[in-house]
């Protein structure tokens, strides 16, 4: 068993994530418990994940040292390594920041560095940067700006990373990984497939007998949930739709077909549109903007709930992706509320059900092949909970919806006409709230700038803008400069996750 202490980072899930596909086991700790945890149980090996906090100003998240001298392995990720470096009597500064794709260059290959290339691109989030070794570690890879990217003290088979080898974008991390717990840890590999049938029991056993209030967007996350949730407990599935005008079009005959034809369910379909158009007039902060959002959907639920007396629970489609944004970790930075996890209120009177809650997006899409969903429902682009209301910088009025739905619609048309829309993982447009000078019909302009965000990830956690071929996008510029009203330009988003989020809000 290998004990990932988790400082916070919004990847920490993500390692053990990575260690389950590998087929080793996995327990998470604080790192207030670790020392006690440790020693209590044996791991084999124990991983210090990232976390968001900066030692060159502030020590004060860290780990009794003694778990440094307990001859047990250790591999330190982003801040886990520093605080290593840091409690050993190494330096670390406030400099030499890297977010995003760096290229690692190895100048040695020892132990878990034994990978099949030298020089490699990985995923970097730091501001802080170790400086100064602590005694008995030796460099082993630098980037251009950081020289201590991979270090190790193999007397001591405490290893360290600057970059994030859990990150999908990372070349050759899960190898790294693998190195790690096999070579170093002597962890048995047993690799274990993902079973949609367990999870269905888990779900017969929570519910029983009672009935159930599911959330359905016609999105992978709710429409998995609910399909197992439905295969689980049947006619007590109450799936509800709620319109909000916030969605996609043709998004209520997804819905209708998902819950008649492949789900035998008493479907429920709710207009709202005017209720969220008035409960978002005036709001500007993205933060409000999602809890209102996330609000008003929870008293629609609980009218719901009153006109089913034996419902006692309110089934979502969350994902872990939705919770860690949210702060779903103790030591975990809040980036931002999820619809569905920072927006709902603690008074809410149902119990949650979140059965997928701690799977990625692409382990969901596979749980739903598993289960046997259509192909199509499970390799759609994913749609934010919120809808439009998250790609309208600003405030959400009735104009920029109209504007916003025409602009989107055209850039996923034409990422399917030159058929690339089953290889990106998300193609949108966004009103940016921002203005710029235009010429048209010889008259001057100052409209509104769209952007186009065309990315590509496998797990939500990193993205990797799409280098889309130049007259797509020139065609997709074109289209919605003219078809879209008061616009005056449209920019194409170059920025990989991390720094930026998928969403612009």
């Amino acid at each position: 068993m290998i004990t990932i202490v988790d400082f916070g980072s919004q990847t920490a899930h993500l390692i053990g994530r990575r260690l389950r596909q590998l087929g080793v086991s996995v327990e998470y700790v604080y790192p207030e418990d670790a020392l006690s945890f440790v020693k209590q149980h044996k791991p084999s090996g124990i991983i210090f994940s990232g976390g968001p906090n900066d030692i060159s100003y502030d020590a004060s998240l860290s780990i009794d040292k003694k778990v440094l001298s307990l001859e047990i392995p250790i591999l330190g990720i982003c801040y886990g390594w520093q605080l290593i470096a840091h409690l050993l009597g190494g330096t670390v500064q406030h400099s030499k920041k890297e977010y995003g794709p760096e290229e690692i260059i190895f100048d040695k290959q020892p132990s878990i560095f034994a990978l099949p290339e030298k020089t490699f691109s990985a995923i970097m989030s730091h501001g802080d940067t170790v400086t100064k070794l602590p005694k008995g570690f030796t460099p082993v890879g630098h980037t251009k700006q950081v020289e201590y990217a991979a270090v190790a003290n193999e007397k001591l088979h405490i290893y360290g990373v600057q970059f994030h080898p859990e990150a999908d974008h990372t070349e050759y991390g899960l190898e790294l990984l693998k190195n790690f717990t096999r070579d170093v840890c002597r962890e048995p590999l047993n690799p274990l497939a993902l079973d949609p049938n367990a999870i269905i029991d888990e779900i017969r056993g929570v519910v029983g007998n009672k009935k159930v209030i599911y959330a359905v967007s016609g999105g992978v996350g709710s429409t998995v949930a609910a399909f197992l949730t439905g295969k689980a407990i049947g006619q007590n599935l109450i799936p509800v739709y709620v319109d909000s005008g916030l969605m996609r079009p043709e998004t209520d005959k997804r819905v209708q077909y998902i819950f008649t034809k492949l789900i035998k369910a008493n479907l429920i379909i709710i207009d709202a549109r005017k209720r969220f158009l008035k409960a978002l007039r005036g709001i500007t902060d993205p933060e409000i903007k999602r809890k209102a959002i996330g609000k008003l959907y929870v008293d629609i639920f609980e009218g719901v709930a009153k006109k089913h007396k034996d419902a006692t629970f309110l089934g979502q489609g969350t994902i872990y992706s939705d919770v860690i944004e949210s702060k779903g970790s103790r030591h975990a930075s809040h980036i931002k509320s999820h619809h569905n996890v920072g927006g709902l209120p603690k008074e809410l009177t149902l119990q949650l059900l979140e059965p997928v809650r701690n799977y990625y997006k692409d382990e969901v899409r596979e749980l739903g092949r598993l289960a046997g969903l259509p192909q199509d429902i499970v390799n759609q682009q994913p749609f934010p909970g919120p809808g439009f209301a998250v790609r309208v910088r600003g405030e959400v009025t009735e104009e920029r919806l109209k504007q916003v739905k025409i602009a989107d619609a055209i850039v996923v048309e034409e990422i399917k006409n030159a058929e690339l829309y089953d290889n990106v993982f998300q193609s949108f447009a966004v009103m940016t709230g921002a203005f710029s000078t235009a010429v048209k019909g010889d008259g001057r302009v100052f409209a509104e700038v769209v952007a186009v965000r065309i990315i590509e990830s496998n797990d939500v956690m990193t993205g990797q803008w799409s280098r889309v071929p130049h007259d797509v996008l020139a065609t997709i510029s074109s289209r919605i400069v003219n078809e879209v009203s008061h616009v005056s330009r449209v920019v194409y988003d170059i920025t990989t996750k991390p720094p930026a989020t998928m969403e612009w809000e």
